[in-house]
């Protein structure tokens, strides 16, 4: 069975490299788009495990050696930058006195490379006095010691209170720190960092929060399972909504996925990898991971022990989001303070593969989002990322990567009926290879 999933893939691959054969420039000199809504992530993907999909909007950015040349973050903005071990990058931003504040930072070590647990990023926001703001690391634990990308964020939070460190406008400073020991692979990490602000409220921003609330999984959703290929990055994430979703995963890759949350809905998530031949056991064989719309960690693990059976794994049930769950001191709680798109990732052990197959692996993400959604704050300003919208949940049913422009099949479509009449035959002659492949097996 996996090899037969495995060449319709083969036949994907193929088709989306048809389509950037076809897809030259139309009679009028403007160029087509080259790809195909939905065959983003995995399934647009060679052979093998997927690095990495950087933001494509994301600029080059190296930090500073101190405070005195620290690269300067806009707001809304994502960079690139490469950290190597043992080094600290400096950044600067400007925030007002008013707006809370968010910087994340993902360092992706090579797929090949050799990490160890404790090899780690840190992150720290300071103000323009040096007084430490907020402090989060990411870092390989023992159960998981293979590379995968490692995501921290920082945060400038308003408490409501007149006084206090941290609530001055001025100029802000972000540290990012790698830490290696001397047996893991000494080459750079990639960065991606990405800095939000969220404005003040005029209303609805209480300080306290429900306690109360279900902590018990839900069952099973309703209806059939449906194929939806995982993205590579945080912006490259495939949109999903309630219910339970396949795809396939190499050994040693990282799927993304994104879910909008509304404010007073829980997100309930869970994964299962696929059964296989083969014999022994991998712990931490795979990995899942819950962040907020800011890429702040909600929850993770990665404790599953595989010996080739299916099996599945969860997340602790978060608390329904809320504005007030800044002010709480439990971090799952803490994490869950907005609405927007909520982000899985998935990560597979490359171990897996070294003793049950390098094929892809059969991988079901299950997804409950329950609960009415309520009135949240009211924002002195956009809402941006925080906030869901009849868009998000269209995007969500439909399954549109974050990159991905939901206009782009009415463009193919446009740019001429030589193009699209030879897009239409390469695709259904790919499609009858891929079957004659499987029935000659």
């Amino acid at each position: 069975m996996k090899r037969l999933r495995s060449r319709g893939r083969v036949a994907l691959v193929a088709a989306a490299a048809m389509c950037a054969v076809v897809a030259q420039p139309g009679a009028s000199g403007g160029p087509v788009p080259t790809g195909l809504p939905g065959l983003s992530g995995t399934a647009a993907a060679a052979e093998g495990p997927t690095a990495y999909e950087f933001d494509k909007d994301a600029g080059p950015l190296e930090g500073g050696t101190g405070t005195g040349d620290a690269g300067e973050l806009d707001e809304g903005s994502a960079y690139r930058a490469s950290i190597e071990p043992g080094k600290k990058l400096f950044y600067q931003l400007d925030l007002d006195d008013a707006e809370n504040a968010y910087v994340s930072a993902t360092a992706v070590p090579e797929l090949e490379s050799s990490v160890d647990y404790g090899d780690k990023i840190t992150v720290t926001m300071q103000d323009g006095d040096g007084k430490d703001c907020d402090s989060e690391q990411a870092r390989v634990l023992p159960t998981g010691d293979y590379p995968q990308p490692l995501t921290a964020y920082v945060s400038r939070t308003l408490t409501g209170k007149e006084y206090g460190p941290c609530r001055k406008a001025g100029t802000y400073y972000v540290i990012v720190e790698r830490e290696s020991k001397a047996t893991s692979s000494q080459e750079p990490w990639d960065l991606e960092l990405r800095f939000l602000s969220e404005p003040p409220v005029k209303a609805g921003g209480s300080t306290e929060a429900p306690e109360d609330w279900s902590s018990a999984s839900p069952g099973p959703p309703s209806g059939a399972s449906e194929p939806r290929a995982g993205g590579a990055g945080f912006s490259a994430a495939t949109s999903l909504g309630d219910g339970e979703w396949t795809a396939e995963i190499d050994p040693g890759e990282s799927l993304f996925y994104r879910v909008p949350v509304d404010w007073g809905q829980q997100l309930f998530a869970a994964a299962e990898l696929g059964g296989s031949d083969g014999r022994g056991i991998v712990t931490g064989a795979m990995s899942l991971a819950v962040y907020n719309p800011a890429r702040g960690l909600v929850d993770s693990t990665d404790t599953m022990s595989y010996n080739g059976e299916p099996k599945w794994m969860s997340t602790d049930p978060a608390p329904p989001v809320h504005y007030a769950n800044r002010f709480s001191s439990a971090p799952d709680k803490k994490a869950m303070r907005f609405a927007g798109w909520y982000y899985l990732r998935v990560s597979l052990n490359p171990e897996v593969g070294g003793k049950f197959g390098r094929e892809p692996y059969d991988l079901t993400v299950r997804v409950n989002v329950e609960g009415k959604a309520v009135d949240g704050p009211e924002y002195d300003g956009p809402a941006e990322e925080f906030n869901v919208s009849d868009e998000n949940r269209d995007q969500a049913g439909g399954g549109n990567p974050a990159n991905e422009d939901s206009g782009t099949m009415t463009l193919v479509a446009a740019g001429g009926i030589g193009t699209g009449t030879v897009l239409v035959l390469g695709l259904g002659g790919w499609a009858l290879l891929a079957r004659r492949w499987g029935a000659g097996r």
